[in-house]
């Protein structure tokens, strides 16, 4: 990483390219935000274009973000509960990498949600693990020799204990964000808060960069204050085709025209190469998705609930 300490800077304000080539290298433990919703998929897109490999993913749930890069061949390890793409169904990808080994056999390290969740707690607690009962009922220690069963000491009754979560980076997307870097989240946001706060470095993508007097306006919503982001990156729709809350729906029709072209590694490729490889950014995505479609996801009635004013078009 670079000795530059950005935590520290005023300004955190970066390009999503300058953000992923400083701060995110090859062989690192990396985390995404979101689970079915405020996944970074801006920044999935830009650490394919990158190249950036032999990544260990960590995370509850991660969406397609994880099984891009799984089919791209840059995921080394994966230490996770469950991976998707949120409505419409399976990652390819994973399933052909674990069943097949294309275009390498990933390796699979089994959580389940929660106690990933409590993985990372643990990691942003800066103590070396956590209790938990939950796994007692299941085979899951069973299989995953990380999880230890011991006796409580106070009661004498079986606990399992689960490692923290060590992280590099930490990738998240928010609603707002400030230059300094203090974000705030409406609705839904997973292990994103936790995850900032317990990596080394911490990209946010956010929808609109705000002004500090925003932020203060409510200052109950700063889900993730500046002292743990590395850079800021504003990317209007930074999740499409994933939904961000109050804000934008799941564009379902795009992720099964997806999920169709990926049934085949041949078609997997030639989507990559067609819409990443060959789109130098995210404007260039949103401009070939259609910014009309955009709009209408943007106007659903559904997002309402908070009232938020989206200006992202």
């Amino acid at each position: 990483m670079s000795e530059i300490n950005y935590r520290r800077l005023k300004d955190k304000r970066m390009s999503l390219s300058d953000a992923v080539k400083t701060l995110v290298k090859d062989n690192i433990r990396i985390s995404f935000g979101g689970m079915g919703s405020i996944s970074p998929i801006a920044t999935g897109h830009e650490i394919v274009r990158q190249g950036i490999k032999d990544l260990t993913v960590i995370g509850d749930s991660p969406s397609d973000i994880v099984d891009l890069l799984i089919g791209t061949g840059q995921v080394s390890k994966l230490e996770i509960a469950w991976i998707g793409y949120g409505i419409p169904g399976q990652a390819i990808n994973f399933m052909r990498s674990i069943q097949e080994g294309i275009p390498h056999k990933v390796e699979l390290e089994e959580y389940t949600n929660y106690t990933i969740g409590l993985r990372i707690l643990a990691g942003a607690m800066d103590v070396s693990y956590l209790p938990t009962r939950s796994t007692l009922g299941s085979d899951i220690s069973k299989y995953n020799e990380k999880i230890k069963i011991q006796n409580d000491p106070y009661t004498g009754q079986p606990i399992a204990l689960v490692p923290a979560a060590d992280l590099d980076v930490a990738i998240v997307h928010v609603h707002y964000a400030d230059q300094h870097g203090n974000c705030q989240i409406y609705g839904h946001s997973s292990s994103s808060k936790t995850m900032a706060r317990a990596a080394k470095h911490t990209i946010v993508t956010c929808e609109k960069i705000v002004s500090n007097d925003w932020i203060r306006r409510a200052p109950d919503l700063t889900a993730i204050p500046q002292y743990c982001v590395d850079a800021v990156v504003e990317v209007p729709f930074g999740c499409h085709p994933h939904n961000c809350s109050y804000m934008y729906e799941f564009d379902v029709p795009y992720i099964s025209d997806q999920l169709r072209t990926f049934k085949t590694r041949e078609g997997f490729l030639e989507w990559v190469d067609n819409n990443i490889m060959q789109v130098p950014d995210w404007e260039t995505h949103l401009d070939m998705v259609g910014r009309d479609r955009l709009q209408a996801l943007a106007n659903s009635d559904s997002k309402m609930l908070y009232k938020i004013p989206y200006e992202g078009v």
